[in-house]
């Protein structure tokens, strides 16, 4: 009798827990996974974001040159300067060429907005980043106005 409980002790009370690690390493790889894919994913769209800011505030700064001096050709001059940065910046970083937009939300002040969308590494994720940048027109004004 004390073999019989001997045996059952050695396989039920001390080894009872063989092979745990392994169901739990493939249990918690696919989180683990999700959780890196998350971080790059993040990443990707922290830096896309970034890019497009920077654009819209280079397309917005030259919007504010030449608004006043060139009337016609501010817009195409302000598109340029911003699609030169985004790729200068972050060529790649956009699934498709970013749509650049200008305005002139007021009488003496101009707006460059940039719309793109962001790859994304995590399936049924569809990301798109937005920035715009706005401010006077730089002109001069006689004394008196």
């Amino acid at each position: 009798m004390r073999r019989l409980a001997a045996f059952v002790r050695r396989r039920v009370g001390e080894g009872a827990d063989g092979g745990s690690s392994a169901i739990e390493f493939v249990v918690l790889t696919p989180v683990m996974f999700f959780m890196i894919f998350g971080a790059v994913q993040f990443a990707l769209y922290s830096f896309a974001e970034q890019v497009a800011k920077a654009a819209a505030q280079a397309g917005a700064r030259t919007a504010r040159a030449e608004a006043d001096a060139d009337p016609d050709g501010w817009r195409a001059k302000a598109e340029d300067k911003a699609h030169e940065y985004i790729e200068q910046l972050g060529p790649g970083m956009f699934t498709a060429r970013p749509d650049v937009t200008t305005a002139r939300p007021a009488a003496f002040t101009v707006r460059v907005e940039v719309v793109g969308n962001v790859p994304s590494i995590l399936p049924g994720m569809d990301l798109t980043v937005e920035a715009a940048s706005e401010g006077p027109v730089e002109r001069f004004v006689p004394d008196g106005e």
